[in-house]
């Protein structure tokens, strides 16, 4: 019979070594403060072992040039400051399993050779960027060759007055890096917002992108990625996907994007992508696009912009249904006759037909390019005849012997009243039994 105090013994042992690796694995907390053993945060950083928290007590700490090596927790209590003074950047991680919170990063100069930021991540993985409030940098946080990175409930504020676009950053820029939580951020005063290339399967959520001199979002050959319930106010323009397949975009506001070539959300050679109860309010245009093919509008509202939606010929099997245009000067504009998109059960502010059935349907198919959206498409300066005598005999004269307008860009289903986006389940199953093409979900 084998000895049992034997086994007892090596249980023991194996307990105990797995004891000491785990008190490894949480670590120590190293202090910082102004009568703390470590009064520098780089010091304290470059002292951490693998698992210590770096805690960091409020005040000023004039520093820059703060690089992390070990997966460590860096913590802010109390708002503590970090400023570089414009000498450079302030942190750079440079290991896996790196937590950055509750700081205040400041004062980062303008660096166009190194692209220098408040936050600089490069080939590393599984970061945390939380509650920051990052001020007068280049660039607020940027990513390159990186996985699994959350940035949430971050502030970050530049000063883009009398800058031009060259001289502005990013709040947030990411580059080749995938699986990114971009959430609950709010961010304003850069050249873009939040700008992705070359970035997969990652969200966007919950975040404010306001007053941006370019883009409060941008992406680029960024596939696989969704943007939610976020809001897009007064930048150049509000949202630019590009180059792009399978975008996931519902529930975002985009209002009051102003200028003489800004968008509520420009799409430029995307496809396979849904566009789902947004809200483009006061925007020059809500929707320009070009080139991009199989997206799906649904649940829209388009509310009081110059153009609701400026749909070129080069966009083909594009299906709207279920939105409101209200308000706007011209709903649809094009840039020729030829017209290969399918619009269905929209409402239309602008419509003047019947419905004899009572059925909620126009009995009037329903064509929203005007003869005078397409003039202004071809001669822009036209448009200082909007809402004179002329324009309205133009549009009259086109209903009554059509040639101009493309002839294939039609609702053949308009609906007679807006559409309540919150309580339309049962009105759409009864639109799905009666529409005059298929329907088709994605």
């Amino acid at each position: 019979m084998k000895d049992p105090s034997k086994h007892i013994i090596i249980w023991t042992a194996c307990a105990f070594v797995l004891l000491l690796t785990s008190l490894q694995a949480v670590g120590g907390t190293l202090k910082v403060c102004s009568t703390c053993e470590y009064r520098s945060v780089k010091e304290a950083v470059s002292k951490a072992k693998a698992g210590d928290v770096v805690l960091v007590d409020g005040g000023t700490y004039k520093e820059s040039g703060i690089t992390i090596t070990q997966p460590i927790r860096l913590i802010g209590q109390n708002n503590p400051v970090i400023d570089g003074n414009n000498s450079g950047q302030i942190i750079t991680v440079a290991s896996d399993n790196v937590t950055i919170q509750g700081f205040t990063l400041q004062n980062v100069a303008t660096s166009y050779t190194r692209d220098d930021a408040a936050i600089r991540v490069r080939q590393q993985n599984n970061i945390r960027i939380l509650n920051n409030t990052i001020l007068k940098t280049y660039f607020g946080i940027y990513l390159q060759y990186s996985d699994s990175i959350v940035i949430k409930d971050n502030v970050i504020k530049g000063e883009n007055l009398g800058k031009t676009e060259s001289s502005l950053g990013n709040a947030i820029h990411l580059y080749y890096t995938d699986d990114v939580q971009i959430i609950g951020n709010d961010v304003q005063g850069h050249r873009d917002g939040i700008y992705l290339e070359t970035v997969k399967n990652s969200k966007v959520v919950r975040n404010t992108s306001r007053q941006n001199m370019r883009y409060g979002l941008h992406f680029m050959f960024s596939d696989n990625n969704v943007y939610t319930h976020n809001t897009f106010r007064k930048n150049g323009a509000g949202v630019a996907v590009m180059y792009t397949t399978n975008v996931h975009m519902e529930y975002n506001t985009f209002e009051d994007n102003w200028g003489a070539a800004s968008y509520g959300l420009l799409l430029k050679e995307i496809n396979n992508s849904f566009i789902h109860n947004n809200i483009f309010r006061r925007n020059t245009t809500g929707i320009h696009m070009e080139s991009s093919s199989r997206l799906d509008f649904k649940n829209n509202d388009f509310e009081r912009n110059g153009w609701a939606i400026k749909l070129m010929t080069t966009c083909i099997d594009d299906t709207f249904r279920l939105n409101n245009f209200t308000g706007n000067s011209f709903d649809i504009s094009t840039n020729g006759n030829a017209q290969h998109n399918y619009f269905e059960h929209n409402y239309w502010d602008k419509y003047t037909g019947y419905d004899l059935d009572k059925d909620g349907v126009g009995d009037v198919p329903y064509r929203p390019v005007s003869l005078y959206s397409m003039l202004v498409e071809q001669v822009p300066p036209s448009i200082m005849f909007m809402r004179s005598f002329m324009v309205d005999l133009l549009d009259n004269m086109e209903k009554v012997m059509p040639s101009i307008i493309p002839q294939t860009l039609v609702d053949e289903q308009p609906l007679m009243k807006k559409i309540d986006h919150d309580n339309n389940r049962e009105f759409v199953q009864v639109l799905r039994q009666t529409a005059s093409a298929p329907w088709r979900e994605r």
